[in-house]
C-alpha cells in the first residue's frame, strides 16, 4: 500500500464519497427507466429477444427493433423503452453472430446473400413470435440501426404487412414510390454527409415537383402509406443518435402517425444518456481512492539511467503507427471466426512487436527502460484479481445491462484467449515505453493517439474491408481514456505498470471478442 499523508487520505475519502453519490444517482436513474413497463426475456428458436410493453395495458402494435453491426439488443433499449411507454409492444433481439445469440452469422460481410437471408430469417421469426404474443393487437412496424436499417428497409420492401419503417443511419439507396410504407430515415447530424445525402435522395422521390428535401417535413400521406420524412438529430453521430431525445421522439411520433394513435399522457422518451454518464464517471473516479489500498508488487528499483525524452518516444511511436497498417495491408485476416476482430488482434500484436524493437533500440542508445525490481508474486496475483475484477465486473456489469452485451457465449471464450495474445503484446510494450520513471509527462496519451492514427491509416488503405472499424474508433478512445486513468493510478500504487497492462489487455480482448460478430458457414 502506498504511503499517504493525512490530507491525501482526506482527499481520497471525499472523492470516494462524491463518486458513490454519482454511482447512486446514475444507477437509480437507470433502474427506473423500466418503471411502469413489463420487460420479458424470451427465446425465439435460438434467438434471444426481449419484449417491452406497458404493464397492465392491452398490447399495442408490434414494433420489432433491430441493432446494427457489432451491436446487441441492449444498444436498442432506448427505443424499446420509449415506444413501450407510448403503448407499443416493442421487441429487441440479437442477430446471429451478435450479442448472446449462440449461432454464427452465415456468410459474414463478404457473402451478402447469405448475410441478408440470416438477417431476414431472424427478423421474420421474431416479428411472427411477437405478433402471436400480442394477440389482437393490430399493426406491425420495424426500426433498425445501421446494418439493420438496410435490413428492415429491404425486409419491408419484400414482405407484406409492415405498416411503417424507421431506418436509422441508413445507407441503402433504393426504394419505391409507395414501398416500404411510411418510411422515416434518421441520422445524427454529425454523421458523414454522403450517408445523409442518401437519405435525402430517398425522401426526395416523394417531394412534389422534385423540390428540395426539408428536414422534419413529412412528404406523401401516412394514411395511404406513401409518407416519407428525413430527421437529423442535432449534436450526435452514429452511436449517439441512439440516445438522442430528438431521434427517439421523432420515431415515436412517426409510428403514432402511421397507426393513427395519440400520444399517451405523461409518456416520455428514454433519457438514460445522462444517467450512464453519472454512473461511469463515478465508477472511474472511485478507482482513484481504491487504488491507494493496493499493495506494492515491486521492491526497490535499480538505477534507471538517463531519461530518453520526447524525441525517441515519438520516433518509436511514429514507426509503429506507420509501419503496422502498411505491413498488414496485404495480409489476410480471416484466421479467426470473428469479423474484423482478427484484424484488430493482428494490429495490436504487430504494433506491440514494433514497439518492442524500439525499446531494444532505446536500450542500446543508453536509455534503459528502468532498473530491475524484485516482484512479489502474491501481491501481483492479488492486484490482478482486484483490478481485473473491478474492470470486468464492477464496470462491465452495468455496461452489459444497459449499453451493450459483454457476456460471452461459450464459443467466444477461445476468441478472448486468442485476442489476448495480441492485446497483451501491445499493452505490455506500451507500458514499458510509457513507464513514468523514464518517460516524459503525457507519454501515455501520446502513444494511444499514435495507435488511433495507425488504425485510421489502416482503414484508409483498405476501406472496403475495414469500413466498420470506423464505428468502434470512438469506443476505443473512450476505453483508452477510462482505463488509462485507472492504469496510472494502479501503477502509482503498486510500483509496476505491468499489472495494469495485463488488465487492460484483458479488457480490450474481452470487448473485441464479445462485441464483434462471430462468422460461420
Amino acid at each position: 500500500m502506498q504511503r499517504e499523508t493525512r490530507a491525501g487520505w482526506i482527499a481520497r475519502g471525499l472523492v470516494a464519497l462524491l463518486a458513490l453519490v454519482l454511482v447512486g444517482l446514475g444507477g437509480t436513474g437507470l433502474y427506473r427507466t423500466a418503471d411502469g413497463l413489463t420487460v420479458e426475456p424470451i427465446t425465439v428458436g435460438t434467438t434471444p429477444a426481449t419484449v417491452y410493453r406497458p404493464a397492465g395495458a392491452p398490447p399495442g402494435p408490434v414494433v420489432v427493433i433491430a441493432h446494427g453491426f457489432a451491436g446487441s439488443q441492449q444498444l436498442m433499449q432506448p427505443f424499446a423503452v420509449t415506444l413501450a411507454r407510448r403503448g407499443y409492444t416493442a421487441v429487441t433481439f440479437d442477430f446471429p453472430g451478435h450479442g448472446r445469440h449462440p449461432d454464427p452469422l452465415p456468410g459474414g460481410i463478404e457473402d451478402y446473400e447469405a448475410l441478408e437471408r440470416a438477417l431476414f430469417d431472424a427478423l421474420a421469426a421474431v416479428a411472427e413470435a411477437a405478433r402471436s404474443r400480442a394477440g389482437p393487437a393490430t399493426g406491425h412496424a420495424l426500426v433498425g440501426h445501421s446494418m439493420a436499417a438496410d435490413a428492415v428497409v429491404r425486409f419491408a420492401l419484400s414482405r407484406e404487412g409492415v405498416d411503417a419503417t424507421v431506418a436509422i443511419s441508413l445507407f441503402f439507396n433504393t426504394v419505391e414510390a409507395d414501398r416500404p410504407r411510411n418510411l422515416q430515415v434518421v441520422y445524427g447530424a454529425f454523421e458523414p454527409e454522403p450517408l445523409i445525402r442518401q437519405g435525402r435522395d430517398l425522401v426526395a422521390a416523394a417531394v412534389p415537383a422534385g423540390g428540395p428535401v426539408e428536414e422534419g417535413v413529412t412528404y406523401g400521406a401516412l394514411a395511404d402509406g406513401t409518407a416519407r420524412r428525413l430527421v437529423l438529430a442535432d449534436g450526435v453521430e452514429h452511436i449517439g443518435v441512439l440516445y438522442s431525445a430528438e431521434s427517439l421522439t421523432a420515431t415515436a411520433d412517426w409510428l403514432d402517425g402511421a397507426f393513427g394513435r395519440t400520444v399517451v399522457a405523461g409518456a416520455d422518451v428514454d433519457r438514460r444518456g445522462g444517467d450512464l454518464g453519472l454512473l461511469f464517471v463515478g465508477l472511474v473516479a472511485l478507482a482513484w481512492p481504491l487504488a491507494a489500498l493496493l499493495p506494492r508488487v515491486t521492491g526497490a528499483a535499480g538505477p534507471v539511467g538517463r531519461r530518453p525524452g520526447w524525441r525517441p518516444l515519438l520516433a518509436v511511436t511514429g514507426v509503429a503507427a506507420m509501419a503496422t497498417p502498411v505491413v498488414l495491408w496485404p495480409v489476410p485476416s480471416d484466421f479467426l471466426p470473428i469479423l474484423l476482430g482478427d484484424y484488430l488482434a493482428l494490429h495490436f500484436g504487430l504494433y506491440g512487436l514494433i514497439v518492442a524493437g524500439g525499446l531494444s533500440w532505446l536500450a542500446r542508445r543508453g536509455h534503459p527502460i528502468g532498473g530491475a525490481r524484485a516482484i512479489r508474486p502474491g501481491a501481483v496475483l492479488l492486484v490482478l484479481v482486484a483490478v481485473g475484477g473491478y474492470a470486468t465486473l464492477v464496470i462491465g456489469w452495468p455496461v452489459d445491462r444497459f449499453v451493450a452485451n459483454l457476456q460471452p457465449v461459450p464459443a467466444r471464450w477461445g476468441l478472448i484467449a486468442a485476442l489476448f495474445a495480441g492485446t497483451l503484446l501491445f499493452f505490455a510494450t506500451d507500458a514499458a515505453l510509457t513507464d513514468p520513471r523514464v518517460a516524459p509527462r503525457f507519454a501515455y496519451p501520446a502513444t494511444k493517439a499514435g495507435f488511433l492514427v495507425s488504425l485510421a491509416i489502416a482503414i484508409a488503405l483498405d476501406l472496403e474491408r475495414l469500413f466498420f472499424l470506423i464505428i468502434i474508433v470512438p469506443a476505443i478512445l473512450v476505453l483508452f481514456v477510462a482505463y488509462g486513468l485507472m492504469a496510472a493510478w494502479v501503477t502509482r500504487a503498486t510500483g509496476s505498470p505491468m499489472t495494469a497492462a495485463v488488465v487492460n489487455a484483458l479488457v480490450f480482448a474481452w470487448a473485441i471478442a464479445v462485441v464483434f460478430p462471430m462468422a460461420g458457414g
